[in-house]
Formats: structure tokens, C-alpha cells, sequence
């Protein structure tokens, strides 16, 4: 056998090990028992492509009977924990289970009943054709979303613009929370952040690791009575993307991160070195042009400073990676089906 093994040889074994294709549809919950049997209901029984399908519930620390509800309607797995952890932990934990209950595919779909459960197979179709590891649900795309806030739309499309630019990557809905993933995908990603939420870090971590996404048209209405589960500031939702967002690219393209703006600051203390050469070698005065050594002199400084610290960030990023390959052979080994 050969020292290094392929991904490809990996997701083929996997394939061999499968005797049938399984899906579990995964709903994270929060004190959601007026309506999770209503969303479990909706949920299709039966999908091409798909031999087994089960319903998954991940009850995130509720203080009402939210599991017991889901499971008089038929769910058939029930995560349940106190206390609320938020949704990073408890995507963690739907991929954790369904690894372990031998899940081919996951799809991810809210609780309340904002996403049409009947769309389901838009996202299996490209990981079942091979076309995808991961399917993210558009509500931007060629199905306007109803009554989306206009500060989501706005705020999404900058975060896909400054993402897409720093991974090379074109991305879309960030935030989305129905989405696809294939068993190689579940594998692969490996989440830092537990404590908020889990939509942009695992788009970024996915990226990082050359998974294919697909992006995929959806509905969606956002209900106008609805209390936000995320966060009730939006102002907070935003500053804790933006942290999750800077740490993520910070991590997968650190030479881009912290390379860029250090070539930047090298670029601006050579323009005030050549401003001061020009005044000096016409009059051979240092004064009144020393603020331009001052301030090239720190500006070069500082964008050295930038670039060893990109230098270094890129080994930890190398070391890192070894250890992620180890992480997803044990993973392997540990859900083999």
C-alpha cells in the first residue's frame, strides 16, 4: 500500500462500503415545539437516488418539549443536551451522529419551517451526480427570497465578495443554513468555532480543503413575527462574522492575509524613501524632510514584520494540515460502515 493515500481511494472505499445510500436530514432546534412536527411532516419519506432516509433532531439545550415533540412525529434520531450551545455546536453534533449512524449524505434544514422541505432533492442532485461535495442554497440567486431583510442581503453579498477575493473562490450565500454534505465533506471539516454560529467558517474551511461546492436556487420567506435564533442584534451577528471570517481566511490563505497588506506597507515606506532621496540629492538637507525617513522607516518595518509573520503562519498552516490529514484517516476509521 502506499505511503500516502489518496482522496480518491478513500472516497471509492467508502463507495464499496456502502451498501446503500443513506440520507439524514438534520434539524437544529431550539425551543421550537410549536412547530417541529409540522417541519418533521413536510419532510419527504422518499427521494431518487436514496435508499434509507432518516429524521434527524438536534435539540440545542431547550427549555420546552421540543424533543418530545419531534419524536411523537417521527423522528427518528434525537440529539439532546443542556445547555444551549448554539448553532456551531450543534451542526458539530448532527455530523458527529450522523457519521456514526452511517450517513451517506446529511441536509441540514432549519426548524421553523422557512425552507420548502420539497427542495431537498435540488441539493441531493449534484452530490449524487458527482458534481459536488457540499450544495449551499441560494436565496439570492434566480428565486428572490420573500421578505428578506435588506440589511442581510446586503451585508452577505460584501462578507461572498471579501471571501471570494481572499480564497480566489467564487462564493454566494454565506449564511444559508439549508445545505448538503457528503459523507467526504463530514470527514473533512473540522470546526473551531463552537460558540456562534457555523455557516461562513465551514464555507471557508471547505474551500480551504478543495471540496467542491455548488451553490443552488432556493425558496425561502422569512416570517416577520420571527424572534432571530442566532442573535438579536444584528450589529452583534455581523461583528462576530466578521471575527469568524478574518480568523478563517487568516488560517487558509495566511500568506494572501497577512502578505498583502506587508507588501502594501514595504510599497508606501519606499515611495516616502524616494520622496526624501528626490528633496535630499537636490539641496543635500535632511530637514525639513525627515518625517519621511520616519514615517518609510516604520512603514517598512512594520510591512516586514507582516510578511515573517505570513512566512510563519504559512508553516503553522503546512503543520496544521498534516495533522487534519491524521484527524480525517482516524475519523475514517472510526465511522467505517
Amino acid at each position: 500500500m502506499p505511503s500516502v493515500i489518496s482522496t480518491a481511494w478513500i472516497q471509492n472505499l467508502l463507495l464499496k462500503n456502502s451498501s446503500n445510500m443513506k440520507l439524514i436530514v438534520n434539524i437544529p432546534a431550539y425551543n421550537e415545539e410549536k412547530i417541529i412536527a409540522e417541519t418533521i411532516k413536510k419532510i419527504p419519506r422518499q427521494f431518487a437516488g436514496i435508499d434509507e432516509v432518516l429524521i434527524q433532531v438536534v435539540d440545542d439545550g431547550s427549555t420546552d418539549k421540543t424533543a418530545e415533540k419531534a419524536k411523537e412525529a417521527g423522528a427518528d434520531l434525537i440529539v439532546s443536551y443542556k445547555p444551549n450551545r448554539r448553532l456551531a455546536y450543534s451542526f458539530k453534533r448532527a455530523i458527529e451522529n450522523s457519521l456514526e449512524n452511517g450517513a451517506d449524505i446529511m441536509v441540514n434544514i432549519d426548524a421553523d419551517g422557512q425552507f420548502d422541505a420539497n427542495e431537498i432533492p435540488k441539493l441531493l442532485k449534484p452530490i449524487l451526480e458527482g458534481k459536488a461535495d457540499m450544495v449551499i442554497g441560494n436565496r439570492f440567486g434566480e428565486i428572490k427570497a420573500k421578505n428578506i431583510p435588506w440589511i442581510r442581503k446586503s451585508l452577505n453579498k460584501f462578507a461572498a465578495n471579501v471571501i471570494g477575493f481572499f480564497l480566489g473562490h467564487e462564493t454566494n450565500d454565506l449564511t444559508c443554513g439549508f445545505r448538503a454534505h457528503n459523507r467526504e465533506t463530514m470527514l473533512r471539516l473540522n470546526l473551531v468555532n463552537t460558540h456562534f454560529t457555523y455557516t461562513q467558517e465551514t464555507i471557508i474551511d471547505a474551500i480551504g480543503k478543495d471540496l467542491k461546492l455548488v451553490w443552488m436556487p432556493i425558496t425561502i420567506f422569512y416570517f416577520d413575527n420571527r424572534e432571530a435564533k442566532i442573535t438579536k442584534s444584528i450589529w452583534k451577528f455581523v461583528g462576530n462574522s466578521f471575527k469568524i471570517i478574518l480568523k478563517a481566511i487568516r488560517d487558509v490563505r495566511p500568506l494572501k492575509f497577512f502578505g498583502w497588506p506587508g507588501l502594501f506597507f514595504i510599497f508606501i515606506g519606499l515611495i516616502g524613501m524616494s520622496i526624501f532621496a528626490f528633496h535630499y540629492f537636490q539641496d543635500f538637507k535632511i530637514r525639513p524632510y525627515q518625517n519621511y525617513i520616519i514615517f518609510s522607516s516604520i512603514s517598512i518595518f512594520f510591512g516586514i514584520q507582516l510578511a515573517i509573520f505570513a512566512l510563519i503562519a504559512d508553516m503553522i498552516k503546512s503543520n496544521r494540515k498534516l495533522t487534519e490529514e491524521q484527524m480525517y484517516l482516524f475519523k475514517v476509521e472510526k465511522y467505517k460502515k
